[in-house]
């Protein structure tokens, strides 16, 4: 048993290799790529809509939606990078009912990759938002002494995006492996539903914390204002 895609090595010459990790997450991109373009290219504003459409308004409302929730009112601005997130880890953990599906979000190498995708659409937002003398000296507030604490809290909690990610994933992943060589088929069925709901909330954890991220950035300006 292996503890993550990034062990199974596809192809190597020298330092560049190509693993299992690298081809789903690029396989995944090119799901989602395509399948945006197709549902998207024949858009209709009528009462009947494809199945296609009505699927997609759903997801897109619901995603405006907790993006509002959260505290970001213009959601339509932060809507294409969490949509996308969102829609990445959730459709590359569902994709795990395909035998022998290693999903990419079980490599802590492709956590990492959205972590800091996060880490650094943060200060991006923020900046624009506030303006960038304005971010910045949020980091000394309430005082200047509160500067490495603050950059300390950055790093960290990008770090902790990605471990959470990756440790509820690949533990769902050898939990089920584990109970498919040992019980009767049943019960890994059972087992593989509960991992694909954990899945699903792991998606939307990982974009609410985004979004919550992003929030706390773009707060700058208005708390200046008051």
């Amino acid at each position: 048993m292996h503890l993550s895609s990034d062990e199974l090595i596809l192809w190597q010459h020298g330092f560049f290799k190509i693993n299992v990790t690298i081809l789903t997450t690029w396989g995944l991109m090119l799901v989602l790529a395509l399948g945006a373009r197709l549902i998207t290219r024949n858009l209709a504003n009528e009462v009947h809509v494809s199945r296609g459409q009505s699927l997609l308004e759903i997801i897109v409302v619901t995603i405006r939606k907790q993006i509002e929730e959260v505290g970001l009112l213009h959601s339509e601005k932060y809507l294409s990078f969490l949509g996308t997130l969102f829609l990445f880890i959730a459709v590359s953990n569902l994709c795990t009912i395909f035998p022998g599906f290693e999903p990419p979000t079980g490599s802590l190498s492709t956590t990492a990759a959205l972590s800091l995708c996060v880490f650094v659409a943060v200060p991006l937002f923020g900046i624009e938002e506030s303006g960038i003398k304005a971010y910045l000296s949020s980091y000394l507030k309430p005082t200047f002494i509160m500067l490495p604490f603050n950059i300390i809290s950055e790093l960290s909690r990008t770090l902790a995006l990605a471990i959470r990610l990756f440790g509820n994933m690949m533990s769902g992943t050898m939990i089920l492996g584990i109970l498919l060589t040992i019980t009767p088929f049943i019960f890994p069925i059972v087992m593989s539903m509960l991992g694909l709901l954990t899945g699903m909330v792991q998606a939307y954890i990982f974009t609410i914390l985004a979004t919550v991220y992003i929030a706390a950035a773009t707060r700058v300006r208005q708390e200046a204002e008051e």
